[in-house]
């Protein structure tokens, strides 16, 4: 058995660790390394919801963006990595390495494990910054305001995945994470580095798969974390591109055209299904509007979305659990899909390439794709979810954890995080 199940921890009682009564932000270091457990999918606060009479007729600002702003200006959306930048980020990465940190320590500000002190029954940790990148750090923190409140959307070009091996480009990949958000569990196995790669998962078992794990399309929709980054490892043979869309030009988009889904979206009638991956205690769906106003800070409107996710209850609705979709509402899901497609950005990602996403005002999708025959590798994409929370510059969600730091993702019991190296 671990130590950490028989000692204490940061000043945790082992039976404490063992049943799991702690706060997210105090959790124990020997299940979760920085001390801070992925807060998890959550309903929102209903009564603090706005009505749809209190929403904007017209968003304006910087977050709202034709593709026509950038199709033929990618210097406007495009970064590529200098010498100087990855020699910085590469040198770091060694370092990291050498020190033997698990993955799941990365941080800009780590724990280093330094000795179990029998006579106190505790671990003892000294905070160190395990991640520094001095140079780097400047342009990620512009682009972190950029993606929170800006455009909401980067490529950067050149990261030397096919050179570095999986190892070193995982570390590379997620200290850079670091400088953008905490990362956040993916799925009830705790991944916080996850392989956007087909496992040969069933796509139409949309109530058990998801479909990152299959070649099928992906319509828009936003994930559970304030931010998403993925890295292109190998490409397909065809297909599996990339299409963002601004939600507050496809908001305005509704208001003109379709004012009636635009009010059924702040509705908080819709169902979110969990797919299984749910913590002791908790009902296997959420129920909520699609878009939000915020709960303070601008005032600014946010969109929860994932087709699959509200389509894949009728085990539930046939059972008379939850209403089923009505006839609006699949009104209302195929306009926003057809909206998003018609004003969506195409972009393509190669070997080597980063995009980071808001997921507060932005969508994206992937178009469905074919693999190269063996023994050629599949498509292969590395996936971070990052937590921005509230009292660090994130939006004021009207969500219970909005101010907590690993807010949203999905968080599985006190399943401890991990970082695999390939999916699983």
């Amino acid at each position: 058995m671990a130590p950490g199940a028989l000692v204490e921890d940061d000043g945790h009682p082992a039976d404490a660790i063992a049943a799991g009564k702690f706060k997210n932000h105090e959790a124990p270091r020997s299940v979760f390394p920085d001390g801070i457990r992925t807060s998890g999918q959550h309903p929102p606060l209903y009564e603090v919801l706005k009505p749809y009479e209190e929403f904007p007729k017209e968003i304006t600002g910087p977050t709202v963006w034709k593709k026509e702003d950038f199709e033929n200006n990618p210097e406007r959306w495009t970064h590529r990595f200098t010498e100087e930048e990855l020699a910085e980020l590469g040198a770091t990465a060694d370092r990291f390495i050498q020190s033997g940190t698990p993955l799941t320590g990365i941080s800009k500000v780590g724990y280093i494990w330094t000795g179990l002190h029998l006579m106190a029954r505790a671990y003892t940790y000294r905070q160190q910054d395990n991640f520094p990148l001095p140079k780097l750090s400047k342009l990620l923190a512009d682009l972190r305001e950029d993606l929170l409140n800006g455009k909401g959307f980067i490529l950067f070009k050149g990261f030397p995945a096919d050179a570095w091996g999986p190892h070193k480009t995982a570390v590379g990949y997620m200290g850079l994470g670091t400088y953008l958000g905490y990362f956040l569990s993916q799925n009830g196995r705790g991944h916080v580095l996850g392989h956007v790669k087909d496992v040969g998962d069933d796509p139409t078992q949309i109530d058990k798969v998801r479909i990152y794990r299959t070649t099928a399309r992906q319509f828009f929709h936003a994930d559970d974390g304030d931010l998403v980054g993925l890295l292109c490892v190998h490409r397909a043979a065809e297909g599996g591109e990339s299409d963002i869309v601004s939600c507050h030009h496809v908001w305005n988009t509704l208001q003109r055209e379709h004012p009636d889904v635009a009010e059924l979206l702040t509705r908080p009638i819709w169902y979110f299904d969990r797919k299984g991956e749910v913590s002791e205690g908790q009902d296997p769906w959420t129920r909520q509007p699609v878009v939000y106003l915020e709960n303070g800070g601008k005032g600014r409107l946010y969109t929860k979305w994932d087709p699959y996710y509200v389509r894949s209850l009728t085990r539930f609705s046939d059972q008379g659990r939850i209403p089923p979709l009505s006839d609006e509402q699949i009104h209302a899901l195929e306009v926003l899909e057809a909206t998003c497609r018609r004003l969506a950005l195409h972009m393509v990602l190669e070997v080597g390439d980063i995009q980071f996403l808001s997921n507060a005002h932005l969508l994206h999708s992937r178009t469905e794709y074919k693999d190269f025959p063996p023994p050629a590798p599949r498509r292969h994409l590395l996936r971070l979810w990052l937590s921005t929370p509230e009292d660090e510059g994130g939006w004021a969600l009207p969500m219970p954890d909005s101010k907590e730091k690993k807010r949203g993702g999905v968080q599985v019991n006190n399943t401890p995080p991990r970082a695999p190296l390939d999916a699983e």
